[in-house]
């Protein structure tokens, strides 16, 4: 597989690359400056699973928070710069784990092998950034739109630009909002690069498209063997961007642990508020979500224990009531307003 030949990259305590486990990554929406909203907003992030935080770091009073918001929290943070190298220098000195930026657009060489050498004095990795938004209009004209070939030039293109200003230590990124065209790319950039490869479908969309679109492509990605650490783009909270990141790791079997939820779709037997119930049981389990568990919640008394005899730990639905099942087997019944207890009280026997 692709991801067992790239090279390894620290990113604070933690690696990629090499064969190493795929990470989880999301990116703050918070004001970088505002160090309070910041480093909560990703203590709620390391708490959702997620390995290694970004924040946009626009100007010298957000490069300045960095180091503050490093002090709160237990992941790596990146810093994402754009336009001006200064930034990615002042991120740096405030102790960044590592920076993304687009070398075509920091003002020229001389100014790249300036943030290069600040970040080699820190032994932090350059994350290269290429999206199809920002295709070079060159690119563009020469391959007449928008396309794999061009994101994968222009990517190697900026790679060999880190590689001459003489440092190695590169993840790259290569993202597109076309999930067929995004899953092009890597696939003719892997074979090609020998550095972890950071991935991701970008303006996926608010959280049903996006969802989608992000399972689609960067499951179709890992499941050729290519990526290192991912990210899943969503208009909203990045928390929920950690959560489907999570499942979608654990769908393909690259990632176990945490919570996982199944649920009946519901059919005419359904004679319980199963929809508002299964909100409640996730919403519940989020306190749990360390520990490596599969709950079932059914709507139907009759099959639910049968179909979901691989959970743990269960609920099926009657009429006003609920059987609490384990692996299968019923171990009580109770009300239907007593449903959510129960399960928790089972939950906490098996945790703790």
């Amino acid at each position: 597989m692709y991801r067992d030949n790239t090279k390894v990259i620290r990113i604070g305590d933690r690696v990629i690359g090499g064969g190493n486990p795929i990470l989880i990554q999301s990116m703050t929406n918070t004001k970088t400056a505002d160090v309070e909203a910041t480093a909560g907003q990703i203590l709620r992030l390391e708490e959702a699973g997620c390995d290694i935080v970004r924040c946009t770091v626009p100007d010298s009073e957000a490069a300045k928070a960095i180091g503050r918001i490093k002090e709160r929290i237990h992941i790596p943070l990146v810093a994402d710069i754009h336009f001006d190298y200064r930034m990615a220098i002042e991120a740096i000195a405030n102790g960044a784990d590592k920076i993304r930026i687009n070398p075509g657009n920091i003002g020229g060489e001389d100014n790249l092998i300036k943030v290069v050498n600040a970040a080699k004095e820190r032994d932090i990795p350059i994350r290269v950034g290429v999206n199809s938004g920002s295709l070079e209009k060159e690119l563009v004209d020469r391959y007449g739109g928008v396309t794999a070939e061009g994101i994968v030039e222009s990517a190697l293109d900026k790679v060999h630009m880190i590689e001459g200003a003489g440092y190695e230590n590169i993840v790259v990124s290569i993202k597109s909002s076309d999930v067929l065209m995004a899953v092009r790319a890597h696939e003719k950039l892997a074979p090609v690069c020998p550095y972890p490869l950071h991935v991701g479908i970008t303006e996926a969309g608010s959280l049903i498209s996006g969802n989608i679109k992000s399972g689609m492509g960067i499951g179709i990605i890992l499941y050729e063997g290519i990526g290192d650490t991912i990210r899943v783009s969503l208009t909203g909270d990045p928390v929920e961007e950690v959560k489907s990141a999570r499942i979608i790791l654990r769908s393909l079997g690259l990632r176990t642990g945490g919570i996982e939820v199944v649920s009946c779709p519901t059919c005419g037997r359904t004679n319980i508020d199963l929809i508002e119930l299964v909100g409640r049981v996730e919403k519940m389990l989020e306190k749990y979500s360390r520990y490596d568990l599969k709950v079932a919640v059914m709507g139907c008394a009759v099959n639910g224990p049968g179909e979901a005899k691989e959970a743990d730990i269960g609920v099926a639905g009657g009429n006003g009531e609920g059987l609490i099942f384990r692996k299968g087997e019923i171990i009580r019944k109770v009300s239907e307003s007593e449903i959510l207890q129960a399960l928790e009280d089972e939950i906490r026997k098996t945790v703790f």
